[in-house]
């Protein structure tokens, strides 16, 4: 059964726990905004485990198992290997072999990965003990941070003009996003799901017009309120119209209207090496905070 936006919920309410007394041990895919993009696109497809002490969440396993996806290119993909996105309360880190233990048996047989926090060190001796190995170097993914204080005015060339998901058609909205990710296997259906993931605004969505009327940026905010920190995941850009400043001004509007929502800090991810985003968010005014360690387990 899929992992339902109730579970969901408890999931992102953890990670706002965390966040806001360890934000260096939220790992790759555990953030508030990243589970509901991962929620909303996939719906939750996997197996999953959530366990509690006292009525209260304080760890989690969300497993990507092997499965076919088809693309809009016509392209098919097939996944062949199992993937773990979870979290484990530094308050319960004796949580981490049980989760270890629930991953290796409901993937038993395939090779499996999963991308713990580099800061985590309890963590990180208790995978290596279960048999992970560190992945290949050049995989792994960087949050970077910035405070929104004092947030540069973004400028557009002529003819450009910034939008918002409210403001267009739904059908736009999924192009601007299949243009700057193709191949990809987003549709129509994955962006109805994220309309429904927990934390979703239209108005944080945001977008760059084209004079001919064409998405060509687009950006997802999400807001944890709790935290007052505003996460941008996916930022992209069509690539006919990469290197003209265009996702930069893109990101500075987004800052911008996320102070006005109540956010006073921003994150990004990227991927370490090599990534021309990095350099993007870094002219943003971001800086590296925290990456993750990927680990392999060849069955």
């Amino acid at each position: 059964m899929a992992l339902t936006a109730a579970e969901l919920r408890l999931m992102q309410g953890l990670a706002q726990r965390i966040t806001a007394t360890h934000p260096d041990l939220v790992n790759s895919d555990a953030s508030f905004g990243e589970l509901a993009w991962n929620w909303g696109r996939t719906r939750g497809d996997g197996e999953r485990r959530l366990w509690f002490s006292d009525g209260e969440i304080v760890a989690w396993g969300w497993a990507e198992l092997p499965r076919r996806v088809r693309r809009n290119d016509g392209s098919v993909k097939d996944i062949t290997h199992a993937y773990l996105a979870h979290q484990v309360h530094p308050g319960h880190a004796e949580l981490v072999d049980d989760v270890i233990g629930w991953y290796d048996t409901t993937a038993a047989g395939l090779e499996r990965t999963v991308l713990p926090s580099a800061a985590d060190s309890h963590a990180l001796a208790r995978w290596a003990a279960h048999g992970y190995e560190p992945d290949a170097p050049d995989a792994w993914s960087q949050l970077n941070e910035r405070d929104l204080t004092d947030v540069e005015e973004p400028s557009l060339p002529p003819g450009f003009a910034f939008r918002t998901a409210s403001e267009v058609s739904p059908e736009a909205v999924v192009q601007a996003h299949v243009d700057a990710w193709a191949p990809t296997s987003y549709t129509a259906s994955s962006y109805e799901g994220l309309r429904q993931a927990p934390g979703y605004r239209g108005d944080l969505h945001v977008l760059v017009e084209a004079p001919d009327g064409t998405m060509v940026c687009s950006a997802i905010m999400w807001l944890d309120e709790v935290n007052a920190t505003v996460e941008f995941e996916p930022v992209g850009t069509h690539p006919g119209y990469r290197r003209r400043g265009l996702a930069r001004a893109m990101v500075l509007h987004g800052m911008r209207l996320a102070v006005t929502a109540g956010a006073r800090h921003a994150t990004v991810a990227c991927m370490g090496e090599p990534e021309p985003a990095r350099e993007l968010y870094y002219s943003a005014g971001f800086r590296a905070f925290s990456r993750d360690a990927p680990l392999i387990k060849l069955r």
